[in-house]
């Protein structure tokens, strides 16, 4: 598919750099060639969209998938600075905040901080974060969480409630 774009991609540069060569190029065929343009970019991203989620599929079977979620209990005061989490006693994700990441997530937004394949049974999942109040103070939480795995997808939703340094989880 990587192959096809190359080559789209290629050929709309070629015929650009003969139009460019060319004494007589009135505007109408360069404004067509730049809706050709336009029209290959779509199809590009629409591919790499598809392509992406073809890969999930194929990495993570939904029969062994297990995603995991952070969100924040509706605290506009407390800022997340960082998250830790190890599943089967294993760091499989670290992440550090960003301004416009901590206000999606003040604002009710939820991340996708993890995606793995497991197998059915028990795993125990620990989460460490790390934030800050408005006013400076600092606070840490560390949570242990037992994820049941049954055949088909699972997945849970891991909330901080920051300034009461507390760490929930939901089945989803």
């Amino acid at each position: 598919m990587c192959r096809i774009l190359i080559s789209l991609t290629a050929a709309l540069l070629m015929s650009l750099s003969s139009l460019a060569n060319a004494q007589d190029v009135s505007r109408e065929e360069i404004r067509g060639l730049d809706e050709q343009i336009q029209d290959v970019k779509q199809d590009v991203i629409s591919l790499t969209s598809e392509l992406n989620r073809l890969e999930e599929k194929l990495l993570f079977p939904s029969n062994t998938q297990a995603a995991f979620f952070i969100s924040l209990a509706g605290s506009e005061d407390f800022s997340l600075e960082s998250v830790e989490v190890k599943l089967d006693n294993q760091v499989v994700a670290h992440h550090l905040y960003t301004y416009r990441e901590i206000e999606a997530l003040q604002q009710g937004g939820v991340q996708r901080i993890h995606t793995a394949n497991v197998q059915t049974g028990g795993h125990p999942l620990v989460i460490n974060y790390f934030g800050k109040s408005k006013s400076g103070k600092e606070y840490r939480g560390t949570a242990t969480y037992n994820v049941e795995k049954a055949v088909g997808p699972k997945f849970v939703e891991i909330q901080i409630a920051g300034t009461q340094s507390a760490i929930n989880f939901k089945d989803w």
